[in-house]
């Protein structure tokens, strides 16, 4: 169990917090590159961190992230005029550009000084990848840009999609570092989901419903491996990297593609999942795609014009209890993403950690929230930038591997976790 001001301690991520500060030394995953697709498209509201924000594109081609509100009156931006570089306020015409500076008060006169005076918050907006990152940060100590090999490959070869998930941001990450749940939760889509199906690593995960864990540090977070039965004499071993604070991979399975996600609070009882698919070494094929863009794998289908899944806590997750007496899904939700979100969503908006009772098989998510804590008093009391800010942490991958009884799961695989360009993932 976890005592009540650890746990407000991690889930917390508002100003001032310590937890938002750990968030705020790290360039995050603000939205989709698509929402803002063209020079001076509609601005979209952006919630991160408890902070309501405006994200848009100007004219030429310059993104922006600034404060929701118009200094004068405080009417939200959103209803702006996104034109000739910047971007103007219905209400009373005050303009503004990219960096949040008002470059235009109509009611004034043209040698007024009164616009240098007036600056909304912003934060840098930078595409990278099919995501638009933000440092909400010191500009003073903003680190060089993230490195994630997801982000870096070519196009082709790599998908993304989000989804607003209705509770803290840890409960949801915690999800994505726990590997014992997949032969449970997610039996009925290891085979079925075209993204998951076929492996041999599934036959394993199956046969074995008792994973040892091992949790070993890396510079950026943790590895945590999860260890099956395989043939006689071998191990089957899952290695999940995590990188602080909120980015963890699935290992792979055959050669689909590789998954993972980004888990970002919006406030303290939401956050966005980002989930991305890609391949090292070749590009996704179409009907690849075309599963992800239907929700399967990691991903879900969400209601047009929007993203936020379809199957929701409001329609129960499309329960449907005779899929679950065939044994079609383990828990009835259909969808490897809806069945975690389901159940995470359920333990409430921020799940009462004193009330835990956690075995061996928790120990990825012990050392994770133990970790957290260190950093955030680390860097509140003495200044210390936490791990996963230097971009050399961010070259990690997750590897699934048959090894002998006798070996070290990291010791064998540590070029399987590291990302090499041009090499494919290490997997079952």
């Amino acid at each position: 169990m976890l005592r009540k001001d650890i746990n407000e301690l991690l889930t917390q991520t508002g100003p001032g917090t310590p937890m938002g500060n750990l968030f705020r030394q790290y360039w995050l995953p603000a939205l989709l590159a698509e929402e803002l697709a063209e020079d001076g498209a509609a601005p979209v509201r952006v919630k991160l961190l408890s902070e309501r924000l405006l994200a848009f594109r100007d004219s030429e081609g310059r993104y922006g992230l600034i404060d929701e509100f118009c200094a004068h009156r405080g009417a939200s931006l959103w209803f702006g005029r996104n034109e000739e570089a910047g971007l103007r306020c219905p209400y009373h015409g005050w303009k503004y550009d990219v960096t949040g500076q008002c470059i235009e008060v109509p009611s004034e006169s043209d040698n007024s000084s009164f616009c240098q005076n007036v600056k909304l918050t912003s934060y840098p907006l930078v595409k990278i990848g099919d995501l638009l990152w933000t440092y909400m940060g010191d500009p003073a100590t903003t680190p060089p840009l993230p490195e994630y090999e997801f982000a870096l490959v070519p196009a082709e070869q790599t998908y993304t999609s989000k989804r607003w998930q209705q509770c803290n941001w840890l409960q949801a990450f915690e999800g994505g570092i726990d590997s014992s749940h997949v032969t449970f939760l997610h039996s009925g889509g290891l085979k079925s989901d075209p993204l998951f199906k076929g492996s041999k690593g599934n036959e394993y995960n199956m046969k074995d419903t008792k994973p040892f864990f091992e949790v070993a540090d890396s510079e950026g977070g943790l590895f945590v491996g999860a260890r099956r039965n395989a043939e006689p004499g071998t191990y089957y071993w899952r290695i999940t990297p995590w990188v602080m604070p909120n980015f963890t991979m699935v290992p792979p399975r055959g050669d689909h593609p590789v998954h993972g996600h980004f888990w970002v609070p919006i406030d303290d009882e939401n956050c966005w999942t980002y989930s991305f698919d890609y391949h090292p070494v070749r590009a996704l094929t179409d009907t690849e795609r075309q599963a992800m863009i239907d929700g399967h794998g990691v991903h879900s289908k969400n209601i047009p014009g929007t993203y936020r899944p379809a199957a929701n806590m409001d329609n129960d997750y499309l329960m449907d209890r005779e899929a679950q007496r065939r044994g079609d899904t383990y828990s009835g939700v259909a969808g490897i993403a809806m069945q975690d979100a389901s159940l995470q969503e359920s333990m409430g908006p921020i799940v009462d950690r004193s009330k835990e009772r956690l075995v061996p098989a928790d120990s990825g998510i012990i050392k994770a929230r133990q970790k957290l804590r260190k950093a955030a008093i680390a860097l509140r009391d003495e200044g210390v930038t936490p791990p996963g800010v230097d971009p050399a942490h961010h070259k990690v991958r997750s590897a699934a591997v048959v090894l002998p009884v006798a070996e070290s799961f990291l010791d064998s695989c540590r070029d399987a976790v590291t990302v090499t360009p041009g090499v494919a993932q290490t997997t079952v």
